[in-house]
């Protein structure tokens, strides 16, 4: 079966991969989004089915206020004595030369759950794993994060000792066991028993385009780790052309018959045809996706990329022999879609399907409910409320896709809004709406758009009315790789009409969001929001959600 890349379209960052059995585990970072850590499972490393997230339970995680780019960061999953083992970090935030986080672990016998409670860990760095020794000891790796405005902000990889008996870790084994290379910015660490060596795999560069993934090994835990000849093990820094950027922070599986692969973190920029680059290789509106890569190893023992350090946009699979792929350009190969996605929700279950997600905290009474053909939404706090936030949406999976919902809703103030979405974080987002227009006495439908601190409505006293006898009116966005625009129907979507509004997708992208803020880690998302800012809780009624790919 021939593996295509990426395996995971849309915003699916960080994989944890791992093999129990005949089957394929990922887990991917959430972030702000609601529910903490998407798990997948597969049998060939080539198709991939979602599961429920480990993470469902305010209990095991609290993410209200926590800033946009925040949450839940790199994920490790791992098994061992006949369990799942999950850590985990939700970063509160990042203010100047502090991070504050706290690092968790949960487990369970079956990966579809029931999860524990959190064991609270600690708060030493962000990207944590857990190794299991073939002695049964178990130990915490990090990243190591430095405050001290004189020092690296990187402080290398450190070790800890972790007690199964005493529930915790034992401080004072932690050790520095790794530094990483002149690169730095050496994060995400996995560690592996392979033969006669510890094998330490690790990202550098940063997230973006310098991006890599290097690889040092040791005898022993009390190293030295001596790096590989000949690192970054994969990057696409010196391919500026390739389909795939961005490749690295990954983990590492064995096949049942002895094959290795390689599952890392994306991106597929694509340019505008008119605009000149500046310092960006183009624009990532899908964000970090997952890619998998195979991998064998050389006369010396040390891991290598099959096709280069590049990767290969096409893989051979498990029992397949190596073809030659590495050559696929950037913008073609990323918007061609063989089989059109398609996917539509009635909301005729009581509970949300999985896909959908909510704002840091779960979809609960107070956001609204579902079932019965429809999805009720209680309008709260603005598209910037990091606390009481009535949104449900969906990643964004393809380059090209429309996508369209029905809305019943009757406001009776201009604070009182709602409609669809297309949406990156609550600083980066825009939408088209039924609000109230007291000048007219009518429901107006208007588009606006936040970017960062500016926010912008664009129809303004050219609001287009609804007239009184609609009761349903129907939204549809078009997004075309470098555009979008919204679309109206007052038929259920016999005939549309346009807003002529038309919106640059590169401000729901991780490359423009980080030219203005730290928090650029999730890609676009497109779904329904209800908003109340008088606090009265105008509920509007959203019913047959419909996403295509063109």
């Amino acid at each position: 079966m021939t593996i295509s890349n990426p395996v995971l379209t849309g915003f699916y960052a960080d994989p944890s991969m791992i093999r129990v059995g005949d089957r394929y585990y990922l887990a991917t970072s959430t972030f702000e989004w609601w529910p903490g850590v998407t798990l997948h499972e597969s049998t060939d490393l080539a198709h991939w089915t979602p599961l429920p997230s480990p993470l469902n339970r305010t209990t095991q995680l609290d993410m209200r206020g926590n800033p946009a780019g925040g949450g839940i960061w790199a994920p490790d999953l791992s098994y061992a004595d006949g369990k799942f083992w999950l850590v985990y970090t939700d970063v509160k935030g990042m203010s100047g030369n502090f991070t504050d986080l706290v690092n968790y672990l949960v487990t369970a016998d079956d990966i579809r759950g029931p999860w524990s409670e959190p064991i609270r860990l600690n708060g030493v760095g962000f990207d944590a794993s857990l190794f299991h020794d073939a002695d049964g000891r178990k130990y915490l790796v990090q990243q190591t994060t430095d405050f001290r405005e004189w020092r690296h902000s990187f402080n290398g990889i450190t070790i800890t000792e972790y007690s199964v008996k005493e529930r915790r870790l034992l401080p004072e084994t932690m050790r520095t066991l790794w530094e990483g290379t002149d690169v730095k910015v050496v994060e995400g660490p996995h560690l592996y028993r392979i033969g006669d060596w510890y094998y330490l795999f690790c990202a550098e560069g940063g997230t973006s385009w310098e991006h890599q993934e290097s690889v040092a090994r040791a005898r022993t835990l009390d190293g030295p780790f001596e790096t590989m000849p000949g690192n970054p093990f994969i990057s696409n820094f010196t391919t500026p052309d390739f389909g795939l950027q961005k490749q690295g922070h990954g983990s590492l599986v064995e096949t049942p018959e002895g094959e290795w692969y390689y599952a890392s973190l994306c991106g597929r920029p694509w340019h505008h045809p008119t605009e000149p680059v500046h310092g960006t290789r183009g624009w990532c509106t899908l964000g970090r996706e997952t890619a998998i890569q195979k991998v064998t190893w050389d006369s010396d023992g040390w891991p290598r990329i099959v096709g280069g350090p590049a990767g290969m946009m096409t893989v051979p699979g498990p029992g397949e022999s190596a073809g030659n792929d590495s050559s696929a350009s950037m913008v073609p190969a990323s918007v061609t879609v063989a089989e059109p996605r398609h996917f539509h929700d009635s909301f005729t279950d009581d509970s949300l399907e999985i896909g959908w997600n909510t704002q840091r905290v779960p979809f609960a009474p107070t956001m609204g409910e579902t079932g019965q053909g429809r999805l009720k939404l209680v309008g709260q706090g603005s598209l910037t409320d990091r606390f009481d936030l009535s949104l449900v949406a969906r990643r964004w999976r393809d380059f090209a896709f429309d996508a369209r919902v029905s809305v019943e809703f009757r406001p009776t103030f201009y604070q009182q809004m709602a409609g669809l979405t297309n949406y990156y974080s609550d600083l980066f987002w825009s939408w088209i709406y039924v609000t109230w227009d007291a000048e007219r006495g009518c429901r107006v439908i208007d588009v606006a758009q936040n970017d960062f601190h500016q926010y912008t409505t664009f129809l303004r006293d050219k609001a287009i009315p609804v007239p009184d006898d609609v009761e349903r009116v129907t939204f549809r966005t078009r997004v075309r790789t470098q555009t979008y625009t919204y679309d109206y129907s007052f038929d259920d979507g016999a005939t549309w009409q346009p807003t002529g509004i038309g919106l640059d997708a590169k401000i729901l992208s991780d490359d423009y969001v980080m030219s203005k803020y730290w928090g650029f880690f999730t890609g676009a998302f497109v779904g329904m929001a209800c908003v109340d800012m008088t606090r009265y809780g105008q509920a509007a009624t959203f019913r047959d959600f419909d996403y295509r790919a063109v």
